[in-house]
């Protein structure tokens, strides 16, 4: 092969990439690397796979080996991609204790993130997880499962699945009482599932509140909710480090210097960018830490480009490149370079930052700028309103309260950014939101669009246009 498409990394991105070019050029060799045997797979999914929701590992999977294969992809995994060399255009790979060099045309690097624990001590004792991977998932569900009904088959890894781990804490006491730190994504949809083995569960958290990156209402209404849900928190607590005796973790010990015993324990404090394959080599690193990448995907060297978790996009609303590490976004924009790769150029797209979260029964939603800091950093004046309102038809049985923020320029009337909470289908709200930041809306425009109304699903006034009509009337 003097020509392949080359591909470091087995999940969104790469499989994205590597199925589209086929499907643009079905004549192109495509090899995907991947160091370790899961590709393709859910991470979303993982806390409800902890939970119990999910029943197997394997349901996580989006795109089998097998099926993969089937499409004319060279897939190869446990080989792990440790050098890049841009000048002869190779990447030299080790695999089963061999080294050897591939030499390649076009080069896409899609080597995700990995999960941090620094600056917290003690991160490596047994009984202390991130959650980065299927079979961190798999660790954690085997610890809080009885030893008498544990069995690893049950967890449906097949080959893919190290057992090792896996079967020494299933052997294992499971915990009682549990430490969460950290409340964003990871931490809160965690909580959940912990609370759902029964276990006690407490939660910190260095801010203020909850999901710092959803706004102070959906903080607030996360912070009732979690507390009614029996979910002990410590907001403002920075922790500091995890002990334990003999090799497990038994105490957590906070910055103000409060300690809780506790059994487990898992930090979601971040992810960071796996770049440092790129370390030695011209292609440039984003002002957030990420790979910068163009329209395209394309890198600084010529035939490199980068997707997914590693690399930067531009926001839909600033237009700066950003860190935006998430499923839609990762997927898109390996889909984009595929089809470049194969002869028809394609544009990654923007992203604006839009999440949604569950927290037991409370769902968030968010997207754009919400923060007003961040607002006039971009050179705008930010104004918002908060509003809550009836999901349904009041009359309807099943209606309940919906908050919204949004927030707009004061001098253009454009909208930034908003927020969602509720628990009927508030989340999904937030979808009209991004929408209509994607079209540059203003905040009048998006007043007067025509949404659904059946009293089952909104009101004659849906709470997005009703939060509009309230902004629109501020900045008149």
């Amino acid at each position: 092969m003097s020509d392949p498409f080359v591909v470091v990394g087995g999940d969104a991105a790469g499989l994205s990439a590597a199925s589209k070019c086929l499907r643009t050029d079905p004549d192109r060799d495509v090899v995907v690397f991947e160091k370790g045997e899961w590709v393709s797979y859910a991470h979303c999914g993982t806390p409800y796979f902890v939970k119990g929701e999910v029943d197997r590992l394997k349901d996580l999977l989006s795109l089998s080996p097998e099926a993969a294969e089937e499409r004319g992809i060279d897939l190869r995994r446990g080989h792990e991609v440790v050098g890049v060399d841009t000048d002869a255009g190779t990447v030299t790979v080790e695999a089963d204790g061999a080294t050897f060099e591939q030499p390649y045309g076009d080069l896409l690097v899609a080597t995700g993130a990995h999960a941090v624990s620094a600056p917290i001590e003690g991160a490596t004792l047994d009984g202390v997880f991130t959650l980065h991977g299927l079979d961190h998932a798999a660790a954690i569900r085997a610890y809080l499962t009885p030893p008498a009904e544990f069995d690893v088959d049950s967890l449906g890894g097949g080959d893919a699945l190290d057992p090792a781990v896996v079967e020494r804490y299933g052997a294992m006491t499971p915990p009682e009482t549990v430490a969460v730190v950290g409340a964003g994504y990871v931490g809160v949809e965690m909580a959940e599932a912990f609370e759902a083995w029964d276990r006690d569960v407490h939660l910190f958290q260095r801010s203020e509140r909850p999901v710092p990156g959803f706004g102070e209402a959906v903080g607030d209404a996360v912070t009732e909710h979690l507390s009614e849900s029996g979910v002990t928190l410590h907001l403002g607590e920075e922790v500091s480090r995890l002990d334990g005796a003999d090799g497990h973790v038994d105490r957590l010990v906070c910055e103000s210097g409060a300690e809780l015993a506790i059994d487990a324990a898992l930090v979601g404090i971040g992810i960071e960018p796996n770049t440092d394959l790129l370390d030695g080599t011209p292609v440039e690193i984003g002002g957030s830490g990420a790979v910068a990448t163009d329209a395209h995907g394309r890198t600084s060297v010529q035939g490199v480009y980068a997707a997914g978790d590693v690399a930067e996009m531009p926001h839909m609303v600033t237009g700066e490149p950003v860190w935006d590490p998430l499923g839609l976004p990762a997927n898109r924009a390996g889909r984009a370079i595929g089809a470049t790769v194969g002869g028809n150029p394609t544009q990654v797209g923007s992203v604006a930052g839009t999440a949604m979260v569950k927290a037991f029964e409370l769902e968030c939603g968010r997207t754009g700028l919400l923060d007003h800091d961040c607002a006039r950093e971009a050179g705008f004046d930010p104004v918002s309103e908060t509003i809550t309102a009836g999901s349904r038809s009041g009359y309807y049985p099943g209606a309940s309260e919906t908050t919204v923020t949004l927030v707009a320029d004061r001098d253009t009337g454009r909208l930034l950014g908003g927020s969602i909470v509720g628990t009927d289908r508030a989340a999904i709200r937030i979808d009209t939101i991004a929408t209509a930041l994607g079209a540059e809306m203003t905040v009048e425009e998006l007043e007067r669009q025509d949404l659904g109304y059946a009293p089952p699903f909104s009101p004659v006034w849906d709470p997005v246009l009703v939060a509009a009509k309230v902004l629109n009337g501020s900045l008149s």
